[in-house]
Parts: structure tokens; C-alpha cells; sequence
């Protein structure tokens, strides 16, 4: 990956230097901050961090590069200060202080992305290119020395807020209780692996401040025995499809799996193999869409931070639920009642089933992406073809979280009823995002 990201920076000199053009055409670029964001990704994946805690990279980081531009273009931008919780003040420019805040904005975004749950240093090679290409197109170093000292200066302050959103404190937090009682969830094979983040809920939100007000139903009761119950036809429903995919529904199964470190197993020999988290497939999304609909560098960086925030808040709605039901896998219910040997077409997630991650945050992510890039946005999402997947075209963001309700329960790893609930939820949670939210001022 570091290697593409030589090649792209050199040939970006290559073509140019012959005619010594401006800096901007290449820093001020949209598609380099994407480019910036994959690289993120591809530290998140490279670290096998769980999708909750990938989420908080992408949100502090975003914040990170939204914040400098609000600062640099007021009169177009809001800062987001006194608008999410907690977050109280932010680095100001100085009065007259030649700053080219788009570079500030890359190196902020980079800054803070590493430092939040990696150790200091992870994108230095990056940020080192960065620089090399400002001074190599001509960048002033006046301009170069008051970016990076305003970058580091929003950095720290987004850092500083980080701190009291009580990650450490959800560290040392006790494990989760395994039981066997009825409908409670245990760990699925191949790893059995133990509950993942069972104290986010105590993580702090960045915009919801009661999560009670999203009014989530309760799961369908477990009863495996009454044929005529909600959840027996759920169970069954879940094994009759999984049992007979066609090859459209292995597509979109395997499409949105989105699984960050998925253990394979053979006989004797063990290995992870690693793709983007749900959030990194999302903060990929918004990428593309944003070369789609021609967004400048500004809308670029407005669309990642909404997007993050939807993503990281959705996630903290969404595991207060999981964990609150605790509710068990089709996976250990199928084998205990149904059949022994039965397993879902993708690897079971080690995490509670009700409700669902992945279509909960993906409707999110498409109410906040819609609201900046629009709802006609017909996109193919290239994300995955570097994991080995086919493409998928979509007619909007909403569509692509619409298909989520689906991937989940070909998948196997959800009940279709959790689906469909989650999918209501995460729109909720996204227009409330949305609605409460001042980023571009409308003149």
C-alpha cells in the first residue's frame, strides 16, 4: 500500500514539474484526501482493530481535517465546537498568518488518525511525502511552516477531546458473563471468541445525547418449539435461505462481510485473513461518491466528517442494544436444535445478534453522506476489488444501505427481522445526526 502511494505522489512530480505548476493542483486535490483516508484504512485494517474502535479513528481524524477547514473558510463552514459533546474549543489561526489549509487539513487528518488508539509515528511516512511534495512544487516555507504548526495545533486539541470520550476507561472494563440460559448469547465457532466491546455503550456519542429516544423494540422471544412463533420462522427462514444462495446473494453476502480479521481454519493450520471494517468499507464509500458528484476538496472533507460522526454514534446506539439483549447467534441455535453441522455462508461476528452493526451504521453513514453529496448519486462501489470481489452498482447511498438489510441475513450472522429493524434505527440515528448538525452555512 505505501508503495502505490510512492508511485502516485512520484508521478504526480513526473508529469508536472515539467511545466512547474502550482502546489494546489495537487494538494488541493479531492481525491488526494481520499487518498489519505485509504491510507488510514489501511492502518485500521493492518492493526485488526474491531469496528467499533476502527470507528473512533475515523471520526476523531475526520473532525481533525474538517475542523481546520472551517477554520480557513469560515464563511462557508461551521465549526463543529459547541456542537458535539464536550468539545469546547479548538486552535484558532493566528490574525494574518499565511496558512494553506488544505495541506493543514491532510496533515491534521493524518496527525490525529494515529494517534488516537495507534502508537504516534503510524502515517509518518505519509505526512513525509506530503511535505515533500509541498516543497517540490513550490510551496512557500513560510506556507509549509505555518500549516504544519497550525495542523499539529488542531491535532492537539482533537487529541485532548479524544481523552474524555472514556475509551481508556472501557479497557479495563469486566468481561462479559457467559452463560447457557435461553436465547443468550454464546461464543460461535471457529474461534469462539469473546464478546468484543462489551462497555462501548459508556463510550461518550458525539451528537446523541439520550439513547433511549431511538425507542428499539425488543427482539421476537426465543421459542424454538412453537412452530407458529416469530422467532421459530425466523430460525427457519434464515437456514431454508442460507442453505439455497444463488450466485447474486453469495455476491452480496460476501460483498458487504466487511469482516477486519476473519479466522481461517485448516485441519492443523490457522490464519487471519483481513479486509476493511464495515466503517473503513463506508469511509471508502464516501470516497467514491464524492469523485462522483465532482465535490471540491471542502465538500470532500465536510462529507468524511458527517459520515464518521453518523458511523461512530450509530455504533455506540447500536452495541447499548446488543448488550442490553444479549441475544443469541442463528449459528448456536441452529446447531443446538436444528442441525449440528450447519453453518451460515459467512464467519459468525463475536459480538450479541440483536441488533444489527453493520446495517444499523451502514443506513446511518448513507443519511449523512446523502445530506452533503445529495440523494442522486449513482455510484459502483470499487471498494472491495482488492479483497478479490466484484463491484456493486448503486442507485444512492440509501440503496447501498438498503442491500445491507439483505447481505446481513444471506450472510447468515442475523436474523432478517434484526435487518429490518436496524435499518429503521440507523436512519434515525443518521437524520438526527443530520438535523442537529451545522456544517456548510447556507448564504
Amino acid at each position: 500500500m505505501r508503495s502505490c502511494l510512492f508511485l502516485i505522489l512520484l508521478s504526480a512530480l513526473f508529469f508536472t514539474s515539467c511545466k512547474k505548476p502550482d502546489y494546489a493542483k495537487i494538494l488541493h486535490d479531492p481525491t488526494l484526501y481520499s487518498r489519505t483516508v485509504h491510507e488510514l484504512n489501511g492502518v485500521v485494517m493492518g492493526n485488526n482493530f474491531t469496528p467499533v474502535v476502527a470507528s473512533r479513528n475515523y471520526a476523531y481524524a475526520s473532525i481533525a481535517g474538517y475542523e481546520v477547514i472551517a477554520a480557513g473558510y469560515p464563511d462557508k463552514y461551521q465549526s463543529l465546537v459547541g456542537q458535539l459533546n464536550g468539545f469546547k474549543t479548538v486552535a484558532k489561526p493566528l490574525a494574518n498568518e499565511n496558512i494553506d489549509y488544505e495541506y493543514a487539513s491532510l496533515l491534521a487528518f493524518c496527525k490525529v488518525g494515529e494517534t488516537v488508539t495507534f502508537p504516534e509515528g503510524s502515517l509518518k511516512y505519509y505526512t513525509d511525502s506530503l511535505h515533500q511534495v509541498a516543497v517540490s512544487h513550490g510551496m512557500p516555507a513560510e506556507i509549509i511552516k505555518n500549516s504544519e504548526k497550525y495542523a499539529k495545533a488542531v491535532a492537539l486539541s482533537i487529541i485532548a477531546w479524544s481523552k474524555k470520550d472514556n475509551y481508556l476507561k472501557t479497557r479495563s472494563g469486566s468481561k462479559f458473563a457467559i452463560n447457557d440460559s435461553a436465547g443468550r448469547w454464546l461464543p460461535t465457532p471457529p474461534a469462539y471468541s469473546e464478546a468484543v466491546e462489551p462497555h462501548w455503550q459508556d463510550i461518550r456519542p458525539m451528537v446523541i445525547h439520550d439513547l433511549k429516544k431511538f425507542n428499539v423494540p425488543p427482539p421476537p422471544s426465543f421459542d424454538v418449539n412453537n412452530k407458529k412463533s416469530k422467532y421459530y420462522n425466523e430460525v427457519i427462514y434464515i437456514k431454508n435461505t442460507v442453505d439455497s444462495l444463488n450466485a447474486e446473494q453469495t455476491h452480496i453476502a460476501d460483498f458487504w462481510d466487511d469482516n477486519p480479521g476473519k479466522l481461517n481454519v485448516s485441519g492443523h493450520v490457522m490464519f487471519i485473513s483481513k479486509k476493511f471494517s464495515p466503517p473503513g468499507h463506508w469511509m471508502s464509500i464516501v470516497g467514491i461518491g464524492a469523485e462522483r458528484a465532482k465535490a471540491d476538496f471542502n465538500t470532500t472533507v465536510c462529507a468524511y466528517a458527517k459520515t464518521a460522526i453518523a458511523l461512530y454514534d450509530a455504533f455506540i446506539q447500536c452495541w447499548t442494544v446488543k448488550y442490553y439483549y444479549k441475544t443469541v447467534r442463528p449459528e448456536t441455535v441452529i446447531n443446538k436444535f436444528f442441525d449440528p453441522n450447519w453453518r451460515p455462508h459467512l464467519q459468525t461476528p463475536p459480538f450479541p445478534e440483536y441488533t444489527c452493526g453493520h446495517t444499523t451504521i451502514s443506513a446511518a453513514a448513507a443519511e449523512a453522506l446523502t445530506s452533503v453529496l445529495g440523494d442522486n448519486v449513482a455510484y459502483t462501489d470499487t471498494s472491495e476489488l482488492e479483497f478479490g470481489i466484484k463491484s456493486l452498482a448503486f442507485k444512492s447511498f440509501r440503496d447501498a444501505a438498503n442491500q445491507n438489510i439483505w447481505a446481513r441475513f444471506y450472510g447468515g450472522v442475523h436474523f432478517h427481522n434484526s435487518c429490518v429493524v436496524s435499518n429503521k434505527i440507523g436512519k434515525m440515528v443518521g437524520d438526527s445526526i443530520v438535523k442537529k448538525l451545522v456544517m456548510k452555512k447556507v448564504r
